[in-house]
């Protein structure tokens, strides 16, 4: 199992990064993005077909899914069309939202069927894609939000955080993770809330409790400084930790 990054940046689109989006590869398995937010599309373009990606969304926040209008474009007129409809997984409104988000005129709605199949996160509840094992958990985030672990037929796991604040939910499914990409969108405050992001302290420590490998910090905006979000984690977690960057490749083999 491997993990491309395709963005990284916190929030908002960065000066050197798309926001969240992560292609995930395996054998017997086809191409699958986790989350597409802006800029995505262009970076996915460099290592997989658009027209044969799934994808899973962690939430509905634009910069984790407001490049998929783009991707409708793709799949639908694209000179050579994509072969077969996509799965597209996510909260309960994904159809609704995107539908609106994609469509030409306001108040309508793209009824985007005709080239992905959508389907929900059930809280708790695995789903099977290709060779891989998907289980969403619900996490700490203004909108519905599921951290996502993914199981290779080896017992290889990533956990993805999505966006969270500290949640006991997020400990529980990164429980002896090989690999966890983890948001730290902010170094640590008392004065942050609560039930939105992680600082790289807060990521240190659920990665600690949760007894995980190797810890990989994600969704660290413009604003906020990459070298004190690490410095943060390492002071919390003594395993391998590091910040990706875009195009990075990550192995998750079994420990």
């Amino acid at each position: 199992m491997r993990i491309t990054v395709l963005g990284c940046s916190g929030s908002v689109v960065g000066p050197d990064s798309p926001a969240s989006g992560y292609l995930l590869s395996a054998p017997d398995t086809p191409p699958l993005a986790i989350d597409f937010g802006g800029g995505v599309l262009g970076a996915l373009q460099r290592h997989a077909d658009p027209n044969q990606v799934h994808v899973l969304l962690s939430h509905l926040h634009a910069d984790h899914c407001l490049d998929l209008p783009g991707l409708f474009v793709w799949r639908r007129y694209h000179p050579t069309p994509a072969p077969e409809r996509g799965i597209l997984i996510g909260p309960s409104d994904t159809w609704s939202r995107l539908a609106a988000a994609s469509s030409p005129l306001g108040g309508d709605l793209d009824d985007f069927t005709d080239i992905f199949e959508v389907q929900e996160w059930a809280d708790g509840e695995a789903v099977q894609i290709g060779a891989l094992s998907v289980l969403p958990r619900l996490v700490s985030h203004p909108t519905e939000s599921y951290g996502l672990r993914v199981t290779d037929p080896s017992g290889a796991t990533l956990v993805y955080s999505g966006d969270t604040g500290v949640c006991e939910s997020l400990v529980q499914l990164a429980s002896r993770a090989d690999v966890f990409l983890c948001e730290a969108s902010w170094t640590d405050s008392p004065e942050h809330p609560k039930h939105l992001h992680l600082s790289g302290t807060e990521a240190g420590r659920i990665a600690t409790r949760a007894g995980v490998r190797e810890l990989l910090l994600t969704h660290i905006p413009p604003w906020t400084s990459r070298e004190d979000v690490i410095s943060e984690a390492k002071a919390e977690f003594d395993g391998p930790v590091h910040a990706v960057v875009p195009g990075e490749v990550i192995d998750i083999r079994r420990r």
